[in-house]
Parts: C-alpha cells; structure tokens; sequence
C-alpha cells in the first residue's frame, strides 16, 4: 500500500535539471548505478534524493522511507494546514493566547534550535516574526491572483504587527511538551529554519537506515552525505545564478562531502508592485523586504543553521555579514549582489 501510493509521486530520472553536475564519470564501469527520486509533495516544494546502489530496488525502498519521514516533518512544522490527530505549528497558532499545546518532540526540538538560531544572528532570524510576515504573504496572494490590484503591507500595520514578535512570549514546557503562545496576537512562521533543519534531522534517520553515500535536496537546501559512486568522488554541486535570464546557470561548482549547501535569493518568491519587484525576505528592522544581495549561499555541515544563517546574512550588510562568518567554523558564504558582483569568505575557494 505505501509502495504503490509512494510510486504515483516519485519520478524516476536520469537527469533532474536544478543539479546538472551530480553525475559520475565512473558511471558506465561502477557496480554502483546512480539512482534518484524526485517528489513535490513535501514543504510546497521539489525534493530530490540521489544514491549509488547495485539494485532499484534497494533504493526505491530507502527512499520511501526517507520520503515517510520528510512528509512529517512537513506536516509538523506547516503553518497553513491542520492534518486529523496532530498538533502542530498552525495548531500553537491557532491556541495563541489560549492555552498551551501538547505537540510531537520534534516541534520542541525545533523551536528550542530557533531560539539558539535567534540569538546567534541577534535576532535576524525569529519565528516568532510570522504576524509581520503573513501580511507580507497575503498582500503578496492578492497580488500574485490580481497584479492590478498589487499593493506592499502599509507600514502603519507593519509595525502594529511587529508589536506581537517578542521570542520570549514562546513559553516551552519541556517536561510536559507543551507549547504556550502567551501573546494572542503572535504567530510562529518557521518558514526561514524548517525546511534546512528537516533536511539535517532526515541526513541523521538516512544514515540509520543504510543511506551513507547520497544527496538530499528539498527546494534547494542540499545537504550530502559521504561519497558518489565507487570511485569515492566528492559530490559537485553547483551554486544557482540569481539571474534567471542569463545562460550562466551555475556561478561556481562546489566539490563537498558531509556539508549542507542554502541559498536564500529574491528571485524565487516574489511579487511586483508598480514595476518594482518584493520579494519573501522581510528584513526585522525595516519590516520590508532586504535590499542588499540578490542572493546569499552558506556551506556548512549543519544544513538547519545553514538555513538560518543564510537568511540572516541577507538581512545584514556584506561588513555585518563577512564579520559574522570568518568568525565560524567550517563556514563559508557566497554573497551576490544584483548588479552581478560577487563577494565571498576567505576559504570559500578552496571548495571549488
């Protein structure tokens, strides 16, 4: 049953468009075939999951697994939709100022990791920004469904928003695992941390379950584990040109192994008001969009801070930013203006 319900979402391919450089040159004399697995139905987005392996069958049931586990995970942290018998993120919403909400340990977790998120990057990346936020988002659906009609959030209800994200109004009760919004005006949006902390809870339960050597990529938070085929080749990953029009579709080719790979760029979500582009990145200070990047990549081995620091990053000035990272370990960040320069950290070319 879960088998022929996973096989009317899963996509088999020899070549997925958004990773052109993954394929192997020892892929015609390898014992080890190059498998993949292409599905839309987890975080509003397309996620792929590449291994080498003698048989398809063994992947196709590795990756049924790893698609089971994504999909809850989705539903846990979504903000939008309530699934029969579960609490999760939209439920806290919902009970905001109520009562506390009985959730999964994973929504503890995730939450807990947000706060640590919050304070390292000084509070650029906050999931307690979600009533900034949903204006930005339904102003962003009326314009997306009506572009005449397009107009940007007023700033006086921007700021009335802002009123209602203080972090500290998240109360987490660990021993009972419970959550309490105690603002009724609050709303968590995990949108900039979920999905690259998904992706690095899913690397841990892949390896559990004998999925040692592969890539996993849900929207583009990449994240590889090991080696490719049986020649042991670092996998090649290429870094996305914010420019959609120009036939340069990789900026550069990363060479990793057991790192995370996320991008945040105003080219993905976005809408246009009177000509001028808005995209999804609101920036906490000014309460609109950043303007200072088109596009911000962070390599790290922890694909959830990844997600949060590549979010931060281009919330803040390239100063702010080239200060924060050369203070990390294993961190290196690409940061791309839209005029098309490029400015990176000090070891990011020796991933290249």
């Amino acid at each position: 049953m879960i088998k022929s319900r996973f096989m009317q979402i899963v996509i088999f391919i020899l070549v997925f468009s958004l990773l052109p450089l993954l394929s192997s040159c020892s892929f015609e004399t390898s014992k080890l075939e190059r498998r993949q697995a292409q599905f839309i139905d987890v975080f509003d987005t397309a996620s792929v999951l590449i291994q080498y392996t003698e048989t398809e069958e063994e992947f196709k049931e590795t990756a049924e697994m790893i698609h089971d586990e994504l999909k809850t995970y989705h539903q846990l942290y979504d903000i939008y939709n309530n699934y029969p018998g579960l609490n999760n993120i939209k439920t806290i919403n919902d009970q905001a100022g109520k009562s506390p909400v009985s959730v999964d340990q994973r929504i503890i977790d995730l939450l807990l990791f947000s706060k640590e998120a919050y304070y390292k990057t000084e509070g650029k990346v906050n999931v307690a920004f979600g009533s900034v936020l949903k204006l930005w988002h339904d102003y962003r659906e009326i314009g997306e469904t009506d572009p005449l009609q397009a107009k940007i959030p007023p700033m006086d209800l921007l700021e009335a928003a802002n009123n209602h994200c203080d972090i500290e109004d998240i109360v987490i009760d660990e021993e009972s695992n419970t959550v309490f919004l105690k603002d009724p005006e609050m709303r968590l949006d995990v949108g900039a941390i979920a999905k690259g902390y998904s992706v690095e809870r899913i690397a841990e339960y892949a390896r559990t379950i004998g999925f040692t050597d592969g890539l996993i990529s849900v929207g583009g938070n990449i994240r590889v584990l090991g080696y490719k085929g049986e020649d042991q080749d670092l996998w090649s990953i290429g870094i996305q040109n914010p420019d959609r029009e120009s036939e340069e579709k990789d900026l550069f080719v990363t060479h990793l192994t057991e790192e995370s790979l996320v991008t945040s760029g105003d080219y993905i979500r976005y809408y246009t008001v009177n000509g001028k582009r808005y995209h999804h990145i609101i920036d906490p200070e000014t309460l609109l969009p950043a303007n200072y990047f088109a596009s911000v990549t962070i390599i790290t081995p922890d694909s959830g801070m990844g997600d949060a620091l590549s979010t931060a990053l281009f919330n803040v000035s390239f100063e702010e930013g080239i200060a924060y990272v050369e203070e990390l370990d294993n961190t290196e960040a690409v940061w791309v203006y839209s005029d098309g320069s490029i400015k990176s950290s000090s070891g990011f070319e020796n991933l290249l």
